[in-house]
């Protein structure tokens, strides 16, 4: 009779274990965003959202240089300076627009915000794009190989923008980096409509560090500026900081947004990167990346990746633009030691809820700053960043 009671109340052990882990899984699913792999032979469109100096153009050339990437480099520049006395409010129904036209590959969009007899280099910075160096847009660059932007900056051009065009249609992934939304409800037609298979991949940096970094080249950031504040009269003192508020609070509505209460069609379709953990370990975080996209690492990529991110020291005023080989990590870290703690502080004061929803700690002293050996990132909780790798969905499926 006891050693049968005793295997009864096994057995009830069991059930009740195996529904604990059945309901742990159900609440770890609900709040673990999941992504579907892409549908085979449909192209996908990516959306690499960020803000100005956060490292959106080496996360681009991550993109561009891939040989199944048509790349464009912040084609909402053309409606910007078209509109250059406009506020970011008023264009950015213009910007979405232009990028549902990009993204199906039809450039005649481009005609609103381009001179009379443009070329394919009237294209804001065209030599970033791998794809506009290599066939059928320009024989420079075989479109195995990495291109050079020098080169193709010299040597590829051609009338308007049919090649262009045509090149945009060869490739699976269509792949636009933008720095000019600060919101996600506009793009929402876009996840809705049925021609696009639209994922977003936010990319957030250290507001410190992206203060540190615009200081370098504040004049380039005048017109820009000057539309994200809504053409307000802000003193000059004041426009970086100002700025920098508007930043940290659209990474606050965007990732709020799709993480909290994201409508269906968003479920699944937006990932959130901080440059500090590309810095620190590149190649599993860019194969994440790749993996909710639908791309596969090659070798070729795989050894640029290490070679862009494990060069000397943090780069120079005259490689601000540049993608050139540096110690990422170094780069991360180097607003501890150059940003007067003054500023510091007055960072922290108005992105203290953005730098607390991604991550990263506020420092209380210049000491405490220019200690190194103290970590300011805080850990990722699964909870909050990780994604079920869209191979593994496939296998489990199967």
């Amino acid at each position: 009779m006891t050693l049968r009671c005793r295997f009864s109340t096994l057995i009830l052990l069991g059930v009740l274990q195996g529904a604990a882990v059945v309901l742990f899984y159900d609440w770890y699913t609900r709040i673990s965003p999941r992504h579907s792999p892409p549908p085979e032979g449909r192209k996908v469109h990516v959306l690499l959202l960020s803000s100005w100096r956060s490292g959106s153009s080496f996360l681009g050339q991550v993109f561009s240089q891939h040989p199944s990437v048509f790349y464009l480099m912040e084609p909402a520049w053309h409606v910007w300076t078209t509109n250059h006395k406009s506020g970011a409010k008023i264009l950015r129904m213009a910007v979405r627009d232009l990028m549902r036209s990009l993204y199906q590959c039809d450039f005649s969009v481009m005609d609103s915000y381009m001179p009379e007899n443009y070329n394919m280099s009237t294209l804001f910075m065209f030599h970033h794009s791998r794809a506009l160096c290599s066939p059928p847009a320009c024989s420079l660059t075989r479109r195995s190989d990495m291109s050079n932007e020098t080169l193709c900056q010299k040597k590829c051009d051609s009338q308007g923008l049919e090649k262009v065009e045509k090149a945009c249609h060869t490739y699976s992934h269509v792949v636009l980096k933008e720095t000019r939304f600060f919101e996600l409800e506009s793009l929402y037609p876009l996840f809705q409509d049925p021609n696009l298979d639209l994922r977003i991949v936010h990319l957030v940096r250290d507001p410190r560090a992206v203060i540190r970094s615009r200081e370098e080249s504040a004049k380039s950031f005048d017109v820009d500026s000057a539309i994200v504040l809504e053409q307000r009269n802000v003193p000059a003192a004041s426009v970086q900081y100002e700025v920098m508020q508007e930043i940290c609070r659209s990474h606050v509505r965007i990732n709020e947004r799709a993480i909290l209460k994201p409508p269906p069609f968003l479920k699944g379709r937006y990932k959130m990167i901080r440059y500090e953990d590309v810095a620190r370990n590149p190649l599993k975080e860019i194969n994440d990346i790749y993996d909710f996209v639908g791309l596969e690492m090659t070798n070729q990529m795989e050894e640029w990746i290490y070679k862009v991110t494990h060069g000397k020291g943090k780069g120079s005023k005259k490689e601000a633009f540049q993608i050139t080989s540096r110690n990422a990590n170094e780069v991360s870290q180097a607003w501890r030691t150059l940003l007067q703690h003054s500023k510091v502080k007055r960072i922290q004061d108005l992105c203290k809820g953005a730098m607390s929803l991604l991550g990263y700690r506020t420092v209380d002293s210049e000491k405490e700053q220019k200690r190194l050996d103290i970590d300011l990132l805080v850990p990722r909780e699964p909870y909050e960043f990780s994604w079920i790798s869209a191979k593994s969905q496939r296998t489990g499926s199967s």
